[in-house]
Protein backbone atom coordinates (compact mmCIF):
# COMPACT_ATOMS: atom_id res chain seq x y z
CA UNK A 1 0.00 0.00 0.00
CA UNK A 2 1.41 3.36 -1.00
CA UNK A 3 0.69 6.31 1.24
CA UNK A 4 0.63 9.94 0.07
CA UNK A 5 3.79 11.89 0.73
CA UNK A 6 2.50 13.84 3.72
CA UNK A 7 4.12 14.66 7.04
CA UNK A 8 1.42 12.80 9.00
CA UNK A 9 2.56 9.61 7.25
CA UNK A 10 5.78 9.71 9.25
CA UNK A 11 3.80 9.83 12.51
CA UNK A 12 1.89 6.75 11.44
CA UNK A 13 5.02 4.83 10.39
CA UNK A 14 6.85 5.73 13.60
CA UNK A 15 3.89 4.67 15.75
CA UNK A 16 3.61 1.39 13.83
CA UNK A 17 7.31 0.72 14.40
CA UNK A 18 6.91 1.44 18.09
CA UNK A 19 3.94 -0.96 18.32
CA UNK A 20 6.03 -3.63 16.58
CA UNK A 21 8.89 -2.94 19.04
CA UNK A 22 11.11 -1.66 16.22
CA UNK A 23 12.39 1.00 18.59
CA UNK A 24 15.47 2.13 16.68
CA UNK A 25 13.48 2.90 13.54
CA UNK A 26 10.75 4.67 15.52
CA UNK A 27 13.28 6.74 17.45
CA UNK A 28 15.00 7.83 14.25
CA UNK A 29 11.72 9.02 12.69
CA UNK A 30 10.63 10.83 15.84
CA UNK A 31 13.99 12.58 16.09
CA UNK A 32 13.74 13.70 12.47
CA UNK A 33 10.22 15.01 13.09
CA UNK A 34 11.45 17.02 16.06
CA UNK A 35 14.16 18.55 13.91
CA UNK A 36 11.58 19.35 11.21
CA UNK A 37 9.59 21.76 13.37
CA UNK A 38 7.81 19.58 15.96
CA UNK A 39 10.34 20.07 18.74
CA UNK A 40 7.62 21.38 21.10
CA UNK A 41 5.25 18.47 20.52
CA UNK A 42 4.36 16.76 23.80
CA UNK A 43 3.27 13.69 21.88
CA UNK A 44 6.69 13.31 20.28
CA UNK A 45 8.44 13.75 23.63
CA UNK A 46 6.29 11.00 25.16
CA UNK A 47 6.85 8.63 22.23
CA UNK A 48 10.61 9.15 22.40
CA UNK A 49 10.51 8.42 26.14
CA UNK A 50 8.58 5.20 25.47
CA UNK A 51 11.12 4.20 22.81
CA UNK A 52 13.93 4.68 25.33
CA UNK A 53 11.92 2.61 27.83
CA UNK A 54 11.55 -0.22 25.33
CA UNK A 55 15.29 -0.12 24.63
CA UNK A 56 15.98 -0.45 28.38
CA UNK A 57 17.60 2.99 28.43
CA UNK A 58 15.94 3.75 31.73
CA UNK A 59 17.83 6.89 32.69
CA UNK A 60 17.14 8.54 29.33
CA UNK A 61 13.48 7.57 29.54
CA UNK A 62 13.09 9.00 33.05
CA UNK A 63 14.84 12.21 32.02
CA UNK A 64 12.50 12.55 29.03
CA UNK A 65 9.39 12.04 31.16
CA UNK A 66 10.62 14.53 33.75
CA UNK A 67 11.21 17.11 31.04
CA UNK A 68 7.74 16.43 29.63
CA UNK A 69 6.17 16.79 33.07
CA UNK A 70 7.93 20.11 33.65
CA UNK A 71 6.50 21.42 30.36
CA UNK A 72 2.98 20.03 30.84
CA UNK A 73 2.44 19.18 34.54
CA UNK A 74 -1.26 18.32 34.07
CA UNK A 75 -0.68 15.70 31.40
CA UNK A 76 -1.69 12.21 32.57
CA UNK A 77 -1.15 10.33 29.30
CA UNK A 78 1.65 7.73 29.51
CA UNK A 79 2.07 8.41 33.22
CA UNK A 80 1.70 4.69 33.84
CA UNK A 81 4.86 4.04 31.81
CA UNK A 82 6.67 6.72 33.79
CA UNK A 83 5.59 5.07 37.05
CA UNK A 84 6.91 1.71 35.77
CA UNK A 85 10.31 3.32 35.24
CA UNK A 86 10.34 4.80 38.74
CA UNK A 87 9.32 1.39 40.12
CA UNK A 88 12.12 -0.45 38.34
CA UNK A 89 14.68 2.10 39.56
CA UNK A 90 13.32 1.81 43.13
CA UNK A 91 12.64 5.57 43.32
CA UNK A 92 10.04 5.30 46.07
CA UNK A 93 9.92 9.01 46.95
CA UNK A 94 9.53 10.11 43.33
CA UNK A 95 6.83 7.51 42.75
CA UNK A 96 4.94 8.64 45.87
CA UNK A 97 5.08 12.26 44.72
CA UNK A 98 3.87 11.23 41.27
CA UNK A 99 0.94 9.33 42.79
CA UNK A 100 -0.13 12.35 44.88
CA UNK A 101 0.22 14.60 41.84
CA UNK A 102 -1.89 12.30 39.65
CA UNK A 103 -4.64 12.03 42.30
CA UNK A 104 -4.78 15.80 42.60
CA UNK A 105 -5.42 16.08 38.85
CA UNK A 106 -7.91 13.23 38.26
CA UNK A 107 -8.22 10.22 40.55
CA UNK A 108 -10.62 8.49 38.14
CA UNK A 109 -8.15 8.09 35.30
CA UNK A 110 -6.74 4.62 34.58
CA UNK A 111 -3.23 6.08 34.57
CA UNK A 112 -3.75 7.42 38.08
CA UNK A 113 -4.92 4.03 39.36
CA UNK A 114 -1.90 2.40 37.74
CA UNK A 115 0.52 4.87 39.35
CA UNK A 116 -1.04 4.27 42.77
CA UNK A 117 -0.87 0.51 42.22
CA UNK A 118 2.82 0.70 41.39
CA UNK A 119 3.42 2.81 44.50
CA UNK A 120 1.78 0.24 46.77
CA UNK A 121 3.63 -2.55 44.99
CA UNK A 122 6.95 -0.84 45.67
CA UNK A 123 5.96 -0.68 49.33
CA UNK A 124 5.24 -4.44 49.18
CA UNK A 125 1.55 -3.81 49.90
CA UNK A 126 0.43 -6.13 47.11
CA UNK A 127 -3.21 -6.40 48.20
CA UNK A 128 -3.75 -2.64 47.84
CA UNK A 129 -1.86 -2.69 44.56
CA UNK A 130 -4.26 -5.32 43.18
CA UNK A 131 -7.25 -3.24 44.33
CA UNK A 132 -6.01 -0.23 42.37
CA UNK A 133 -5.28 -2.27 39.24
CA UNK A 134 -8.80 -3.76 39.47
CA UNK A 135 -10.17 -0.23 39.79
CA UNK A 136 -8.34 0.72 36.60
CA UNK A 137 -9.85 -2.29 34.82
CA UNK A 138 -13.35 -1.28 35.91
CA UNK A 139 -12.73 2.05 34.21
CA UNK A 140 -11.29 0.38 31.11
CA UNK A 141 -11.42 -3.45 30.78
CA UNK A 142 -9.07 -3.23 27.77
CA UNK A 143 -6.33 -1.49 29.74
CA UNK A 144 -3.33 -3.70 28.98
CA UNK A 145 -0.87 -2.46 31.62
CA UNK A 146 -3.30 -3.14 34.47
CA UNK A 147 -3.79 -6.79 33.47
CA UNK A 148 -0.05 -7.40 33.21
CA UNK A 149 0.84 -5.57 36.42
CA UNK A 150 -1.94 -7.31 38.31
CA UNK A 151 -0.50 -10.62 37.15
CA UNK A 152 2.85 -9.58 38.65
CA UNK A 153 1.15 -8.76 41.95
CA UNK A 154 -0.62 -12.11 42.10
CA UNK A 155 2.75 -13.74 41.53
CA UNK A 156 4.14 -11.87 44.53
CA UNK A 157 1.14 -13.08 46.54
CA UNK A 158 1.83 -16.71 45.47
CA UNK A 159 -1.57 -16.85 43.77
CA UNK A 160 -0.53 -18.68 40.60
CA UNK A 161 -4.03 -19.32 39.24
CA UNK A 162 -5.03 -15.65 39.45
CA UNK A 163 -1.70 -14.62 37.90
CA UNK A 164 -2.24 -16.98 34.95
CA UNK A 165 -5.73 -15.60 34.39
CA UNK A 166 -4.46 -12.02 34.47
CA UNK A 167 -1.67 -12.73 31.99
CA UNK A 168 -4.09 -14.56 29.67
CA UNK A 169 -6.44 -11.58 29.75
CA UNK A 170 -3.51 -9.31 28.84
CA UNK A 171 -2.75 -11.54 25.85
CA UNK A 172 -6.42 -11.37 24.83
CA UNK A 173 -6.13 -7.58 24.78
CA UNK A 174 -2.81 -7.56 22.88
CA UNK A 175 -1.09 -10.72 21.69
CA UNK A 176 2.13 -8.77 21.15
CA UNK A 177 2.57 -7.96 24.84
CA UNK A 178 5.80 -9.82 25.57
CA UNK A 179 5.52 -9.09 29.30
CA UNK A 180 2.39 -11.24 29.58
CA UNK A 181 4.01 -14.15 27.70
CA UNK A 182 7.11 -13.82 29.86
CA UNK A 183 4.98 -13.69 33.01
CA UNK A 184 3.22 -16.90 32.02
CA UNK A 185 6.61 -18.53 31.49
CA UNK A 186 7.73 -17.48 34.95
CA UNK A 187 4.49 -18.71 36.52
CA UNK A 188 4.76 -22.17 35.00
CA UNK A 189 8.44 -22.26 35.92
CA UNK A 190 7.48 -21.74 39.56
CA UNK A 191 4.88 -24.48 39.18
CA UNK A 192 7.72 -26.76 37.95
CA UNK A 193 6.18 -27.25 34.53
CA UNK A 194 9.18 -26.59 32.27
CA UNK A 195 7.54 -27.68 29.00
CA UNK A 196 4.80 -25.09 29.46
CA UNK A 197 7.23 -22.38 30.52
CA UNK A 198 9.41 -23.18 27.48
CA UNK A 199 6.45 -22.54 25.16
CA UNK A 200 5.65 -19.16 26.70
CA UNK A 201 9.28 -18.08 26.89
CA UNK A 202 9.60 -18.86 23.17
CA UNK A 203 6.62 -16.62 22.44
CA UNK A 204 8.18 -13.80 24.46
CA UNK A 205 11.55 -14.27 22.76
CA UNK A 206 9.96 -14.07 19.30
CA UNK A 207 8.49 -10.71 20.23
CA UNK A 208 11.78 -9.52 21.76
CA UNK A 209 14.49 -11.34 19.77
CA UNK A 210 17.26 -9.05 21.00
CA UNK A 211 16.32 -9.07 24.68
CA UNK A 212 18.87 -11.11 26.63
CA UNK A 213 16.42 -11.72 29.50
CA UNK A 214 14.20 -13.83 27.24
CA UNK A 215 17.18 -15.79 25.97
CA UNK A 216 18.50 -16.48 29.47
CA UNK A 217 15.06 -17.65 30.58
CA UNK A 218 14.98 -19.98 27.59
CA UNK A 219 18.48 -21.25 28.36
CA UNK A 220 17.65 -21.98 32.00
CA UNK A 221 14.52 -23.85 30.94
CA UNK A 222 16.51 -25.91 28.45
CA UNK A 223 18.89 -26.75 31.30
CA UNK A 224 16.02 -28.11 33.36
CA UNK A 225 14.99 -30.21 30.38
CA UNK A 226 18.64 -31.41 30.08
CA UNK A 227 18.98 -29.94 26.60
CA UNK A 228 22.46 -28.59 27.27
CA UNK A 229 23.38 -27.75 23.68
CA UNK A 230 20.27 -25.62 23.24
CA UNK A 231 20.93 -23.92 26.57
CA UNK A 232 24.48 -22.99 25.53
CA UNK A 233 23.18 -21.59 22.23
CA UNK A 234 20.75 -19.37 24.12
CA UNK A 235 23.49 -18.09 26.45
CA UNK A 236 25.83 -17.38 23.54
CA UNK A 237 23.07 -15.51 21.75
CA UNK A 238 22.37 -13.50 24.91
CA UNK A 239 26.04 -12.47 25.05
CA UNK A 240 25.97 -11.41 21.40
CA UNK A 241 22.87 -9.22 21.71
CA UNK A 242 24.13 -7.58 24.91
CA UNK A 243 23.58 -9.32 28.23
CA UNK A 244 21.53 -6.90 30.35
CA UNK A 245 21.85 -8.74 33.66
CA UNK A 246 25.26 -10.30 33.09
CA UNK A 247 24.05 -13.85 33.76
CA UNK A 248 24.71 -15.46 30.37
CA UNK A 249 28.47 -15.80 30.92
CA UNK A 250 28.06 -17.18 34.43
CA UNK A 251 25.52 -19.75 33.28
CA UNK A 252 27.70 -20.72 30.31
CA UNK A 253 30.75 -21.15 32.56
CA UNK A 254 28.79 -23.29 35.01
CA UNK A 255 27.51 -25.51 32.20
CA UNK A 256 30.98 -25.95 30.73
CA UNK A 257 32.31 -26.82 34.18
CA UNK A 258 29.61 -29.47 34.60
CA UNK A 259 30.66 -30.89 31.23
CA UNK A 260 34.32 -30.96 32.43
CA UNK A 261 35.23 -28.52 29.65
CA UNK A 262 37.52 -26.52 31.93
CA UNK A 263 39.12 -24.40 29.19
CA UNK A 264 35.81 -23.02 27.92
CA UNK A 265 34.59 -22.60 31.49
CA UNK A 266 37.70 -20.57 32.36
CA UNK A 267 37.29 -18.47 29.20
CA UNK A 268 33.67 -17.67 30.13
CA UNK A 269 34.61 -16.82 33.74
CA UNK A 270 37.46 -14.60 32.52
CA UNK A 271 35.17 -12.70 30.17
CA UNK A 272 32.66 -12.27 33.00
CA UNK A 273 35.31 -10.87 35.34
CA UNK A 274 36.48 -8.41 32.69
CA UNK A 275 33.00 -7.41 31.55
CA UNK A 276 31.10 -4.25 32.40
CA UNK A 277 28.53 -6.25 34.39
CA UNK A 278 30.78 -6.69 37.42
CA UNK A 279 28.61 -5.92 40.49
CA UNK A 280 29.58 -3.10 42.81
CA UNK A 281 27.47 -4.12 45.81
CA UNK A 282 27.35 -7.28 47.87
CA UNK A 283 24.58 -9.39 46.43
CA UNK A 284 23.98 -12.66 44.66
CA UNK A 285 25.92 -11.28 41.70
CA UNK A 286 28.80 -10.45 44.02
CA UNK A 287 28.92 -14.09 45.09
CA UNK A 288 29.06 -15.11 41.42
CA UNK A 289 31.99 -12.76 40.87
CA UNK A 290 34.07 -14.20 43.71
CA UNK A 291 33.17 -17.74 42.69
CA UNK A 292 34.60 -16.86 39.28
CA UNK A 293 37.79 -15.53 40.91
CA UNK A 294 38.15 -18.75 42.92
CA UNK A 295 37.62 -20.94 39.86
CA UNK A 296 40.16 -18.99 37.81
CA UNK A 297 42.74 -19.04 40.60
CA UNK A 298 42.53 -22.84 40.81
CA UNK A 299 42.47 -23.18 37.02
CA UNK A 300 45.65 -21.13 36.49
CA UNK A 301 47.27 -22.89 39.46
CA UNK A 302 46.77 -26.28 37.81
CA UNK A 303 48.12 -24.87 34.55
CA UNK A 304 51.24 -23.61 36.30
CA UNK A 305 50.41 -19.99 35.43
CA UNK A 306 51.37 -18.60 38.81
CA UNK A 307 51.07 -14.89 38.00
CA UNK A 308 47.45 -15.21 36.88
CA UNK A 309 46.70 -17.57 39.75
CA UNK A 310 48.16 -15.05 42.22
CA UNK A 311 46.04 -12.23 40.73
CA UNK A 312 42.75 -14.09 41.13
CA UNK A 313 43.68 -15.63 44.48
CA UNK A 314 44.45 -12.15 45.85
CA UNK A 315 41.03 -10.93 44.70
CA UNK A 316 39.45 -13.80 46.63
CA UNK A 317 40.62 -12.12 49.85
CA UNK A 318 37.98 -9.39 49.37
CA UNK A 319 35.11 -11.78 50.16
CA UNK A 320 34.50 -13.63 53.41
CA UNK A 321 33.30 -16.72 51.54
CA UNK A 322 36.49 -17.10 49.49
CA UNK A 323 39.04 -15.49 51.82
CA UNK A 324 40.37 -18.68 53.42
CA UNK A 325 40.72 -20.50 50.12
CA UNK A 326 42.46 -17.45 48.68
CA UNK A 327 44.97 -17.44 51.55
CA UNK A 328 45.69 -21.14 51.06
CA UNK A 329 46.27 -20.61 47.34
CA UNK A 330 48.60 -17.68 48.00
CA UNK A 331 50.66 -19.78 50.44
CA UNK A 332 50.91 -22.58 47.89
CA UNK A 333 51.97 -20.13 45.17
CA UNK A 334 54.61 -18.60 47.47
CA UNK A 335 55.97 -22.08 48.27
CA UNK A 336 56.22 -23.04 44.60
CA UNK A 337 57.89 -19.75 43.72
CA UNK A 338 60.38 -20.24 46.55
CA UNK A 339 61.37 -23.60 45.17
CA UNK A 340 61.64 -22.21 41.64
CA UNK A 341 63.74 -19.21 42.71
CA UNK A 342 66.27 -21.27 44.77
CA UNK A 343 66.63 -24.75 43.21
CA UNK A 344 70.26 -25.13 44.48
CA UNK A 345 69.13 -24.78 48.07
CA UNK A 346 66.60 -27.49 47.46
CA UNK A 347 69.27 -29.79 46.02
CA UNK A 348 71.64 -29.06 48.94
CA UNK A 349 68.90 -29.91 51.36
CA UNK A 350 68.36 -33.19 49.56
CA UNK A 351 72.14 -33.96 49.72
CA UNK A 352 72.28 -33.21 53.43
CA UNK A 353 69.35 -35.52 53.98
CA UNK A 354 71.07 -38.31 52.06
CA UNK A 355 74.35 -37.82 53.97
CA UNK A 356 72.57 -37.95 57.31
CA UNK A 357 71.08 -41.29 56.39
CA UNK A 358 74.32 -42.92 55.09
CA UNK A 359 76.41 -43.02 58.36
CA UNK A 360 73.67 -44.88 60.19
CA UNK A 361 73.85 -47.60 57.55
CA UNK A 362 77.67 -47.80 57.85
CA UNK A 363 77.47 -48.01 61.65
CA UNK A 364 75.24 -51.00 61.48
CA UNK A 365 77.64 -52.72 59.04
CA UNK A 366 80.65 -52.08 61.31
CA UNK A 367 79.18 -53.77 64.42
CA UNK A 368 81.14 -57.01 65.05
CA UNK A 369 79.13 -60.12 64.71
CA UNK A 370 80.36 -61.57 68.01
CA UNK A 371 78.72 -58.70 69.92
CA UNK A 372 75.33 -59.84 68.78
Amino acid sequence: MSLPDHWIKHFFIANSNLEQLCNDEALEIYTNLQESGFEKSNYLMAQIAIAHHNRRELDKAIESFRHLQSIDPYRLDNLDTYSNLLYVNDLKTDLGNLAHHAVSIDKYRVETCCVIGNYYSLRSDHQKAVINFQRALKLNPQYLSAWTLMGHEFMEMKNSNAAIQSYRQAIEVNKRDYRAWYGLGQTYEILKMPFYSLHYYKQAQQLRPNDSRMLIALGETYEKLEKIENALKCYHRACNVGDIEGMALINSARLYDNLNDVDNAAAAYTEYCLSEHKPTTYSGDQANLYSAYRYLANYHMKKGQLDDAYTYAYKCLESEETKEEGKALLRTIASIRGQQDNPEATMDAMDVTNCSIAPETETVDMIPSNTI
